[in-house]
């Protein structure tokens, strides 16, 4: 087992495809797939299942993964240290529900520890594409919440692909409004005061399912609905329509203004939010770093 192979498994894994980690790799496509099947051989561990669809990481091929970023990460302090050689690319990716504290913790995590070079990705997506990308390893960090509705469906499916979740915070049911809607002065909103104004929510393409559904009370009927794909739009819509839609209260200032404000709607949901991981995967160092700073970017909203 070489650091080269373990940086090759790391390249595909980050790419989603041999062909894509080739052609960073200024390798063909043939030599890598072999380099890589001899360290399968060697170590006795399926890392990569191919399929006609392409590639996927095995379950023990995520273990793997975790523990061979850490290999690398200290292989390169080494180098950084007496070798004075360039230090390589950080990368890092989190596939995220529309949160704007989880934008925060991003660039509190890019001031802190982005370096000269980086490769980082943050995914604002669909609930069902988040669990997704985490099984894949397209992320190493997913965040969504989890309710008594939807537990079950969402539990399965993380124990299926072998993750786990990790709670953030618990929060009470808000509304997000405009600071300019006829509600905003009001400690506290009902549904029935809400009826008349649009309810704005997420898709969620071919897994639109209420349990997949990033607002609480999905199953509700609605006399006006928008659905949107970007938090963006969603909040141009609060504005200039004076919609509505339900999340957890957390809103920052300072990436999203003071236009937008949280409002306690008058509802006994709770929902949890958090992250989740590989189970058998080491988090990387920036990983590790970007969780720090959720906690914190939540502890200052």
């Amino acid at each position: 087992m070489t650091l080269q192979q373990l940086r090759y498994v790391i390249e595909v894994a980050n790419r989603g495809s041999m062909n894509e980690a080739a052609k960073r790799l200024f390798l063909s496509q043939p030599s890598l797939s072999n380099a890589i099947k001899e360290l399968e051989e060697e170590i006795r561990v399926t890392i990569f299942e191919r399929t006609n669809k392409g590639i996927t990481l095995s379950k023990e091929g995520a273990e793997f993964l975790g523990y061979a970023r850490q290999v690398i990460e200290q292989a390169e302090l080494l180098e950084n240290r007496y070798l004075n050689a360039k230090p390589s690319p950080q990368h890092f990716s989190v596939s995220t529900q529309h949160y704007a504290f989880a934008v925060n913790a991003f660039v509190k995590l890019v001031r802190e520890h982005g370096h000269e070079e980086y490769e980082l990705a943050l995914r604002e997506t669909k609930t069902y594409e988040i669990i997704q990308d985490v099984k894949s390893q397209r992320s190493e960090i997913g965040i969504l919440y989890v309710n008594e509705f939807n537990s079950k469906v969402i539990n399965r499916l993380l124990k299926d692909a072998n993750l786990t979740f990790t709670s953030l915070f618990t929060a009470k049911a808000h509304i997000f409004i405009s600071i300019g809607n006829p509600l905003a002065k009001q400690a506290v909103v009902t549904l029935d005061e809400l009826q008349d104004y649009p309810y704005l929510y997420f898709e969620q393409g071919e897994y639109n399912s209420f349990h997949f559904s990033e607002e609480i009370l999905s199953t509700l009927s609605h006399r006006k609905s928008i659905r949107v794909n970007d938090r963006a739009t969603l909040f141009n819509l609060l504005i200039g329509l004076n919609g509505y839609t339900i999340s957890t209260g957390v809103l920052s200032a300072d990436l999203n203004g003071n236009e937008i404000i949280p409002v306690p709607l008058a509802s006994d949901e709770t929902l949890h939010v958090g992250w989740i991981s590989h189970q058998n995967a080491a988090l990387s160092k920036l990983a590790s770093a970007y969780i720090e700073a959720l906690h914190e970017t939540l502890a200052s909203s």
